[in-house]
């Protein structure tokens, strides 16, 4: 916004200059003299911004000199009074650079202002050129392009918010699940780096737990895939409801799952994918009137030293791999500790 009303004043400045020069130039020096001031306070408002970068101010300043300005454009009747027809540009403008409220407001404050410019008691004091036919035109002919702004603008504004809505679920989904609106491997991804960027600057470990549903390709074989997504549905929601809100849970790919954990050790981060893993198995989803359960394998790392991202992924890879292989339905971390077992039989 500050650059359009730039542009405008910088459109404006030599317009005023203009006619300040025709002023001087048919004899009116006042009109000329009061010309140039508007011009360089117009060219002040700029230059203001430039040092101080303070936008209401700078549109607000833009505003009050621009109705101050057309003020004493009708009521001096400046170029025999045909100046007046600047107040057209007035309307357009300022709903667009202001609130719809403000925009509402100074164009009611500008036709009473008109109409009252134009009544027979301003005529007598300020003995204006303006014939009645001309005012009448003048009045309707303005409220009209008023109300019209104010609705080309409302219609503006609710296609802005449409196009910043749709871009906000644009957003959503390149960064989410659509099954389950956890985070997707891209975003888990981004988190990750930014995660380890911190790790670096400050040393405050992290972890990450890999975590997969056990058998289920057996669960989508026996009661179907529409069973297998509410499953998949289940354990994402689980996940969310036993992890902190600083956690970033994505859907890591199929029925795998990644949690990342900041500035979290070892040994917490395997206290949370145990209780993870019992939420888990707790869970149900209702096929008909049966109960179908499911339990989830989870592999754990904590950074170490300056490892990369991949090594770090690659170890609860290898973490998780191990669980399967030790049983399922358990909690294993990286090969030099013991595995934590399940207090229920494997699935």
């Amino acid at each position: 916004m500050p650059v359009l009303i730039n542009w405008l004043i910088l459109v404006a400045a030599p317009i005023l200059t203009f006619f300040a020069w025709r002023s001087f130039d048919q004899g009116d020096s006042f009109t000329a003299v009061w010309l140039t001031a508007f011009a360089a306070l117009f060219a002040s408002n700029t230059l203001l911004y430039a040092f101080f970068r303070k936008d209401t101010l700078h549109r607000r300043s833009f505003i009050s000199l621009s109705t101050v300005l057309l003020a004493y454009l009708a009521i001096h009747a400046v170029e025999d009074g045909s100046a007046i027809i600047w107040l057209f540009a007035y309307p357009p403008v300022v709903f667009y650079i202001s609130e719809a409220r403000v925009g509402v407001a100074t164009c009611l404050m500008g036709i009473v202002g008109i109409v009252l410019l134009f009544s027979p008691l301003a005529g007598q004091l300020l003995d204006l050129p303006y014939s009645t036919n001309f005012r009448v035109t003048m009045v309707v002919a303005l409220a009209f392009e008023m109300i019209t702004c104010y609705i080309l603008d409302q219609s503006r504004r609710r296609s802005k918010l449409g196009l910043l809505a749709l871009a906000s679920e644009f957003e959503f989904a390149a960064k989410h699940d659509a099954l389950t609106g956890l985070a997707n491997r891209r975003e888990a991804l981004a988190q990750l780096e930014s995660e380890y960027e911190r790790y670096l600057r400050n040393g405050r470990p992290f972890a990450v737990l890999l975590a997969d549903i056990d058998l289920f390709k057996s669960i989508n074989d026996t009661y179907g895939h529409h069973v297998g997504d509410d499953l998949i549905v289940l354990v994402g929601k689980t996940l969310l409801d036993q992890c902190r809100k600083v956690d970033t849970i994505a859907r890591w790919g199929g029925e795998e799952y990644l949690v990342l954990l900041p500035e979290t050790a070892a040994d917490e981060a395997k206290h949370i994918a145990n209780r993870i893993r019992e939420a888990i198995a707790g869970n149900t989803v209702m096929v008909g009137f049966t109960p179908v359960a499911c339990t989830a394998s989870i592999g754990v790392a904590s950074i170490s030293g300056s490892e990369s991202i991949d090594k770090l992924l690659q170890r609860a890879d290898e973490a998780l791999y191990r669980a399967k292989s030790l049983g399922r339905d358990r909690v294993c971390a990286h090969q030099s500790e013991t595995p934590t077992p399940s207090s229920q039989p494997s699935r």
